[in-house]
């Protein structure tokens, strides 16, 4: 008898506790280390916002706001620290479930989210400038932007953030073919779907409004898509 045959409710509650508790020490103690960095992350996630004003700086407006900003970038530093260790968590928390079959991706699926999340907040950095200086320059001279640091740090940290889950999107589909979920057949009639809700989508995470910071997301979404599509086609046959 399979053990996903075998556990109880109450053993899967219990197993999401232990998962959830060993990933928020991992947050933790990678947070921790973030912490002694969190002039470097500061610098960083400025910068943008610095040559989208043209050297302007960021304004705290509370004598404890620039305490509560450096505790925030490092829980921002160390949930992308710890993210290989939260997405081995989730793997181990499923792995119950799958059968000896589907456990022989789980592995390479684990590298290849770890990847695609690394590369997705790596572009959201780089077109986080790109929407800042839509947004920035909207008004044209007439309004000077003075921007409090917890405000734009908050949206810069949300929007690197979700560049990196929008990435992760393609293994979970793969996942979804290899549980027998879809199929690439299934995925092919479905593209005009894929493509609105991949715009959507897009948009959302992006406010700025400028298609080239739009096209930035969406198209290597919908890229990943069609990859998709070939590797449950050619890799699992279906």
């Amino acid at each position: 008898m399979s053990a996903r045959v075998e556990m109880t409710f109450m053993d899967h509650l219990g197993e999401l506790r232990t998962r959830l508790v060993k990933a928020g020490v991992a947050v933790v103690v990678a947070s921790i280390g973030a912490f002694f960095f969190h002039e470097w992350i500061l610098e960083l996630l400025s910068r943008p916002f610095e040559e989208a004003v043209d050297e302007g700086r960021l304004a705290v407006f509370r004598p404890t706001e620039a305490f509560s900003l450096v505790m925030r970038i490092s829980l921002f530093g160390g949930v992308v620290l710890a993210s290989p260790i939260l997405l081995y968590q989730l793997w181990r928390f499923v792995s119950p479930a799958l059968s000896k079959r589907e456990k022989r991706w789980v592995v390479p699926l684990m590298a290849l989210l770890t990847v695609l999340f690394a590369g997705g907040v790596v572009l959201g950095y780089w077109a986080l400038s790109r929407g800042l200086e839509f947004l920035l320059t909207f008004g044209g001279d007439n309004l000077e932007p003075i921007i409090g640091a917890g405000n734009y740090l908050g949206f810069a940290m949300r929007f690197i953030l979700a560049f990196g889950i929008a990435f992760e999107f393609p293994v979970f589909l793969f996942a979804a073919g290899a549980a027998g979920v879809v199929s690439s057949a299934r995925l092919r009639q479905g593209r005009r779907w894929a493509v609105l809700i991949i715009m959507v989508s897009a948009a959302l995470i992006t406010p700025s409004g400028d298609p080239l910071t739009l096209m930035l997301l969406s198209v290597p979404l919908y890229a990943m898509y069609e990859l998709t599509i070939l590797a449950i086609r050619f890799i699992l046959k279906k």
